[in-house]
């Protein structure tokens, strides 16, 4: 009977030699074509600082609704403990007084609002009341857009454009003051 050889059993073999090659060039495609949303933060525009020598001009007291947001939290309107949820009402009588109740604004281009926080404030609390106010300028906006015709405020920006005489009535003056120094 004839012996049969074993063959030698040949296995199986997957190159690897260029799998670095391939995971690098994964690694830089994935690099190149991924985009990071980067928060951009609150979008204001500042007024530039006053030079030394320019004193800054008189503002009635009866024209500048206060608002301080505390450590805590809490919001005082006129030193006086209050929700964040009035704010907006609060804003909306200052702004639109023109001179009829004593403790609002003498006209609606001198309304000033001022938010002041301290310096330990939460960002959330100070960013709450932030909108507050400027909900209570968009609800004025729209109101007056409403009155001109339009179903709303963006309808109106929409065929004016940015620069519309309903900003020019109603402008948002608000203060954004420093905290004070510890």
């Amino acid at each position: 009977m004839p012996v049969i050889k074993k063959k030698e059993r040949v296995e199986p073999f997957i190159p690897t030699a260029s799998m670095a090659d391939i995971a690098f060039l994964l690694l830089i495609f994935f690099l190149v074509t991924t985009t990071i949303d980067v928060d951009t933060g609150i979008g204001m525009v500042l007024p530039p600082k006053l030079e030394e020598d320019v004193i800054p001009p008189p503002i009635k007291e009866r024209n500048v609704l206060k608002i301080l947001v505390n450590e805590q939290g809490q919001v005082l309107l006129e030193d006086l403990p209050s929700a964040v949820g009035l704010v907006r009402d609060q804003v909306k009588k200052h702004v639109l007084n023109n001179g009829v109740d004593p403790r609002y604004a003498e006209a609606t281009d001198k309304a000033l609002v001022s938010i002041k926080t301290a310096r330990e404030t939460p960002y959330d609390a100070y960013i709450q009341v932030l909108d507050e106010v400027w909900m209570a300028y968009f609800e004025m906006w729209d109101s007056e857009a409403r009155q001109l015709g339009y179903a709303n405020y963006r309808d109106y920006v929409a065929v004016v454009g940015q620069d519309n005489p309903i900003r020019e009535k109603i402008k948002a003056a608000i203060s954004i003051a420093e905290p004070d120094a510890a």
